[in-house]
């Protein structure tokens, strides 16, 4: 038998466990990978940084508007939907930091940038090196990793949390450790700490677990007791948090349902695709694609699963129930498990130089994108410069200013009076962009209680003959123009400005009643 010639990487590697050294690399040609690998790494992080100075678009005055009451209101002000320990965590840096939009964005950074790296071991304990790499690529490379590494939002401590726990899931095939099992229980229920929706993975971490400890009955029972123990204590916390969110799932309703393009996007947006093809085919042409590379049913059962399922348990609570959910920052829930799947993908390619180049496809795709595209300087749309033009214009004389809450929360709730409007978290944006005249406060659909407060407030201002602005984003543009309606008889209507799809109104008390037309 022959054992002379060329053995490659995915070769050496185990059907199912640990890898079998190769023996003494190269190290000039390992120093070039590196150093290749150690560049895309620094090019995708940088994407970041784009619109790191961006005013904080509604989600992140949301979040700023929770913990500007300080500690003791945190659990108060956030509405029941989330533990508050991501409040708690930026709370504490802004005492160190300060509130700019940039010290409120670095946590996030340094949680996006660690949940990176334990991506990147995670793959390590299933592939070689290079596909590791090419794991913590496609991760950091992603557009929700991308847009979410700097949102004031828990949604990065979210990837932290689902990363370190699969991490203890796989470093759990080879191991008998029962504080390992725990340690693996505790970090799958932080998870939703950070996320309750998040728990959509929590039955592939389960499924998996099963999957990769089965094979031993009496190790797996009891690792299985442990982690379900521990578990369960870390859970207990979060449950008045989901029992909260089933009784007011109706107030919870947004966004259209997905549909199938949606969730092939998100496991393989446009770039990760296009470069997969043109590596396959190069690989192919070159015979570099290795499909006797026995990987193991497990990891890939892991890989698939980790990948998919929560993206499945997304997609399928939107199309089945009102609770449309599958938005981006939700599936980034999935994005872990789809960079080991990318990883394990990659894998099959028997070519340590089409590996590098199809990374450097992804990261040059991604970086040429996100540096041209004028839109990559905005982190969402921003009340900011709407208010800005309202604070010029009604500072002048004490005009009120109407605004429509662009939460959807409000819409089920009685609105806030008079000072209480500044202070409250359904008109998040005024606790970080202030506004120094009166504001009062309408839900964002035209309904009941928008048409009670907004007569009450047009007949006031007829009364008094009194000048008033109104803001509304677009979902709201109908109660604008309810409102012109309402004043027609006594107040003259025209655009003030308009940015970010936010709409401003003067109305003007009129000498002669008329009907006004709304742009």
């Amino acid at each position: 038998m022959e054992l002379s010639g060329t053995v490659s990487a995915s070769q050496i590697q185990g059907i199912d466990g640990g890898q079998v050294s190769p023996g003494k690399p190269n190290s000039i040609q390992d120093r070039v990978y590196s150093i290749g690998y150690a560049i895309l790494l620094a090019v995708s992080f940088s994407v970041w940084f784009i619109a790191i100075h961006a005013p904080l678009w509604l989600d992140e005055t949301v979040t700023f508007s929770v913990i500007s009451r300080g500690f003791g209101q945190i659990i108060a002000r956030q509405g029941g939907l989330a533990s508050p320990t991501y409040y708690y965590i930026l709370l504490l840096w802004t005492k160190i930091a300060g509130t700019s939009e940039i010290a409120l964005r670095i946590p996030s950074i340094l949680a996006m940038l660690a949940a990176s790296y334990l991506v990147y071991l995670a793959a390590r304990e299933l592939f070689d090196r290079d596909a590791a790499l090419i794991a913590a690529v496609v991760f950091s490379a992603h557009p929700y990793i991308i847009f979410e590494s700097i949102d004031t939002r828990p949604y990065a401590f979210g990837a932290l949390a689902v990363s370190l726990a699969i991490l203890l899931l796989v470093r759990l095939r080879n191991s008998d450790s029962n504080l390992l099992a725990g340690s693996f229980g505790a970090a799958s229920a932080v998870i939703v700490y950070f996320q309750l929706l998040f728990g959509a993975i929590l039955p592939a971490l389960a499924f998996c677990f099963v999957v990769l400890k089965m094979r031993n009955r009496k190790t797996f029972l009891q690792q299985f007791t442990v982690a379900f123990a521990s578990f369960t204590l870390a859970f207990l916390p979060v449950i008045p948090g989901l029992l909260f969110i089933f009784r007011t799932k109706g107030s919870h309703v947004f966004d259209a349902p997905p549909k199938l393009l949606d969730l092939a996007w998100t496991l393989a947006p446009g770039f990760l695709i296009h470069a997969l093809v043109i590596t396959a085919l190069v690989a192919a042409a070159s015979r570099k694609i290795d499909l006797s590379n026995r990987i193991g049913i497990s990891r890939v059962l892991l890989c698939t699963s980790l990948a998919l399922v929560p993206l499945l348990i997304l997609f399928g609570l939107s199309i089945f129930t009102p609770l449309h959910i599958f938005v981006a920052r939700y599936q980034l829930v999935a994005i872990p498990g789809i960079a080991l799947l990318w990883g394990s993908i990659l894998n099959r390619i028997d070519s340590r130089l089409i590996r590098l180049l199809f990374c450097a496809a992804v990261v040059s795709s991604s970086a040429y994108y996100y540096f041209h595209a004028p839109s990559s300087t905005i982190h969402g749309y921003t009340w900011k410069y709407a208010l800005e033009i309202a604070e010029k214009n009604a500072s002048t004389d004490n005009a009120a200013v109407v605004i429509c809450s662009d939460l959807v929360e409000a819409d089920h709730m009685p609105m806030p009076i008079g000072e209480a409007v500044k202070d409250s978290p359904l008109f998040s944006p005024l606790s970080y962009y202030k506004l120094s005249v009166p504001v009062v406060g309408l839900p964002r659909a035209l309904n009941d209680e928008a048409k009670r407060v907004g007569t009450g407030f047009v007949r006031e201002a007829a009364r008094r003959q009194e000048r008033f602005l109104a803001l509304a984003y677009f979902p709201s543009y109908d109660t604008l123009r309810w409102l012109a309606s309402a004043a027609s008889e006594t107040h003259e209507v025209r655009l003030l400005g308009q940015n970010n799809d936010i709409m401003i109104l003067e109305f003007t008390p009129r000498a002669q009643p008329g009907t006004p037309h709304l742009p």
